[in-house]
């Protein structure tokens, strides 16, 4: 009988050679996922660095752009109510008058909307009426703005001058001190015109913001509160708003910012004239991005055109300020609940 002994050095070798192939594999991996995430560290940087490059590079351009009119009119461009081009003085204050009326007439009425809306499909809506009634109200959204100007002054700006402006004038005109806003002949366009259509254009963003921080609520902080006897209001604002704040106000900015940046609905509604004679809210007016639209292109070089790219960027700069101030906003309510923890 012939007996076969495996040899000794064979099978150390054997089991050498797997020990090393199995010690390089998970270094092999590492020093490969070490490189992944170096190069997807430096190319979001990069790309960071580039949104910073380009804002920097729209903010020097508009100044070189505008240094014609920086430098004749200084400071003053921005309380000066003059526009006139044949005799090259110009002012900002009516085009920020209207930018600033507008957008918080617009915001006055589409919060208040846009929070019931928002409210209305996340807690009270039947479950089959609420993805058709949210769609129909995301799709407002995608309607061009100009379909929006085109209906404000064909279609509600002569049935606001007929029906809603003389009672508006009846009623809120015979208030003191808030009368002033609400008298004067009803044209039907204004500013007053434009802010509802503004509104109208940012109620699907501001909803959809909302209703999308208010369904991330944890259902057992509502279902808590519904135990202990709340009402559907009192979980709304003491449970609800409380957890959403700071996607319920990135909201109300992100409409904010439409508001401050559409071009052709106000256009089509404002009025378009650069005087300011009262504080009526029915005559016409005009704002910064109106004023861009229906000049720039017929501008002549030189201070027209600087005032124009000026008012760009004014318009930069007020954007830029209520972004700020949202952020403060949000770190004094994250100071006020750490007191209050």
């Amino acid at each position: 009988m012939e007996i076969t002994v495996a040899h000794p050095a064979v099978s150390v070798s054997n089991s050498t050679e797997s020990v090393s192939r199995a010690s390089v594999a998970p270094r092999a991996r590492r020093r490969n996922t070490g490189l992944a995430d170096a190069v997807f560290f430096n190319l979001t940087r990069l790309f960071a660095i580039f949104t910073l490059l380009v804002l920097v590079g729209i903010i020097t351009s508009l100044v070189i752009a505008s240094w014609p009119s920086l430098q004749k009119f200084g400071v003053s461009f921005f309380w000066r109510s003059e526009w006139n081009p044949p005799a090259e003085q110009f002012g900002a204050l009516v085009p920020i008058y209207g930018t600033l009326v507008t957008s918080i007439i617009a915001l006055v009425i589409a919060v208040p909307v846009s929070f019931g809306i928002a409210v209305f499909l996340t807690e009270l809506s039947p479950r089959w009426l609420r993805r058709p009634l949210g769609t129909a109200i995301e799709l407002l959204a995608a309607i061009p703005s100009i379909v929006y100007g085109m209906w404000g002054l064909l279609v509600f700006a002569p049935l606001f001058a007929q029906y809603v402006q003389p009672a508006l004038a009846a009623t809120l005109g015979n208030v003191p001190l808030l009368g002033v806003l609400f008298r004067g002949p009803p044209l039907g366009i204004g500013l007053l015109t434009a802010g509802i259509i503004l509104a109208i254009m940012i109620i699907p963003f501001i909803a959809a913001v909302m209703r999308d921080v208010f369904t991330v609520t944890p259902p057992l902080l509502k279902e808590s509160a519904y135990a202990l006897g709340a009402t559907t209001w009192e979980v709304v604002s003491k449970v609800v708003l409380s957890y959403t704040k700071v996607g319920v106000i990135g909201g109300v900015m992100l409409g904010l910012g439409r508001a401050l940046g559409e071009t052709m609905a106000v256009t089509f509604v404002i009025g378009n004239t650069n005087f300011l004679n009262n504080a009526s809210l029915f005559t016409p007016g005009n704002s910064i991005t109106s004023a861009l639209a229906n000049e720039f292109q017929e501008a002549d070089p030189g201070l027209h055109s600087a005032a124009l790219i000026e008012l760009g960027l004014i318009l930069f700069l007020i954007t830029f300020l209520v972004l700020a101030a949202s952020k403060l906003l949000l770190s004094r309510l994250a100071r006020h609940e750490g007191a209050r923890t």
